[in-house]
């Protein structure tokens, strides 16, 4: 998957100046080394954003790069921003005014001859990534509700690389269900374990996917051994399917998997320099911010009654309670708009009741939540982390779902991998598939990965996204 990424990155650079030189090729009727070189410093800036700004509209997450209505839209947004950069790159800044160019003409025909060769290239790269021969043929052996969501994903996303063939059970579960086989296509169903070095071969699999289940019989293991020399691979379905889902498993784990995989030794120095970043990066946005901070407060008070600031205890880490300070964006003493003083504690759900319309807007744009810098700079909060949750939820939803306490074993942050992946939670079920994304981020929190997070938040904000 990341060299699939790195070849669309690398694909959409040549492609840009690709489409510099056919442009200039054509404004000038032919091409010669001073052109060039008066256009390649200005371009180079600008393609430079433009690549930012793509990977802010998620252009290089196979999940999307299929060329659908989601990408198209993506696609659009991200060259709208593009060209309205370009033009005030162009227009405004000075060192341009001194370099013999013309901008207007040559970046109309420049992104008029990328949107051309970048329509084409991603259909080469779709067409040869989603190939049925260049695919890797695959088997899952196992039978549980991951193994069922994960043949499903690679269904729907063939440029992942991966095509399963096969999906053998284990006897003792029974047979598998008609049921269980809804969304899975035609891929072939198998029940019990016997002759499983004939049945790989004869179906040319290269790679098997094993569900922990199968480790526990001595008989199933080797079994596998006896499948290694026909250089079969075989991966672990908690693994196989934290890469391809970007989550971890709750089901298919256990306490060994964190004192496997959650050291905080290994990221003493990322967290003292996160640390660092956070004090720094919060004092700038506060300040940067101030001036807008009358504004807000003086509209939340011209539209409902109450205080302008919003306090409330949340569960920190460690599970330690700090008090979180937002912008008010909800009704403060009005039972029709569903006060908490009247309902009690509820989660955030879609077209809450309890939202005022200028709440609306500062929640979607995220404005509500600029008084968290203050947390931040206190060090109760970070930029990237979980969520912070209310006690009276958190002690709820510790006794549903596994290991949800362990969310907690960092700070938590103003946005992070669990509100991307899959923004704001109203049940039970919702903060089960969450939690499996903040492990994820807790396993593999990096410089980069949280730099991911955070332009891919822009993009939210940008789409307003919030609730």
């Amino acid at each position: 998957m990341h060299i699939k990424k790195l070849i669309l990155l690398i694909g959409d650079i040549i492609i840009l100046y690709a489409a510099l030189a056919v442009a200039l090729t054509i404004r000038y009727r032919g091409l010669d080394l001073l052109t060039l070189k008066n256009h390649l410093l200005p371009f180079t800036i600008i393609y430079l954003f433009w690549i930012i700004i793509f990977y802010i509209h998620n252009l290089y997450d196979l999940d999307i790069a299929k060329n659908n209505a989601i990408f198209y839209s993506a696609l659009l947004r991200a060259l709208l921003i593009n060209v309205a950069f370009t033009v005030i790159f162009f227009y405004f800044a000075p060192q341009v005014s001194k370099i013999n160019i013309a901008p207007k003409t040559n970046l109309l025909l420049t992104t008029l001859v990328f949107v051309i060769l970048f329509w084409l290239w991603r259909n080469i790269f779709n067409r040869f990534a989603g190939s049925t021969a260049l695919n890797i043929n695959t088997a899952v052996i196992g039978h549980n509700p991951q193994v069922l969501e994960l043949a499903k994903e690679i269904i729907k996303n063939p440029q992942l690389g991966y095509r399963i063939n096969l999906i053998i059970k284990h006897e003792e579960n029974g047979d598998i269900k008609d049921s269980d086989k809804l969304g899975l296509g035609d891929i072939e169903t198998k029940t019990g374990l016997d002759n499983l070095r004939e049945t790989l071969v004869q179906r040319k699999i290269t790679t098997a996917i094993v569900a922990p289940e199968i480790y526990r019989s001595p008989e199933l293991i080797q079994n596998l051994f006896d499948c290694l020399r026909h250089k079969i691979d075989f991966i672990n379905l908690p693994g196989f399917y934290e890469k391809i889902a970007q989550k971890v498993p709750v089901s298919a784990i256990n306490q060994i998997w964190f004192l496997e995989n959650i050291s905080p030794k290994q990221r003493r120095f990322y967290e003292a320099s996160k640390r660092i970043f956070d004090f720094f990066a919060a004092i700038a946005l506060l300040i940067v911010s101030l001036p807008f901070w009358p504004i807000i407060a003086l509209i939340i008070k011209l539209e409902s009654s109450g205080p302008v600031f919003y306090r409330q205890i949340r569960t920190g880490q460690g599970g330690n309670p700090f008090r979180v300070i937002k912008f008010r964006s909800m009704y403060a003493n009005d039972p029709s708009g569903g006060c908490e003083k009247y309902t009690g504690p509820k989660m955030a759900q879609e077209n809450d009741p309890r939202v005022t319309k200028f709440g609306r807007f500062i929640r979607k744009t995220r404005l509500d939540e600029l008084p968290q810098l203050w947390n931040i700079i206190k060090g109760e909060m970070s930029f990237i982390g979980p969520r912070a949750e209310r006690p009276e939820f958190h002690e709820e939803l510790k006794r549903q779902i596994p290991f949800y306490q362990e969310r907690y074993l960092i700070k938590p942050g103003l946005s992070g991998w669990a509100q991307i992946k899959y923004g704001y939670s109203s049940s039970i079920e919702d903060n089960f598939e969450k939690i499996q994304y903040d492990l994820f981020y807790i396993k593999n929190r990096s410089f980069f990965f949280d730099l991911g997070i955070i332009l891919k938040t822009i993009n939210i904000i940008l789409k307003g996204g919030g609730r």
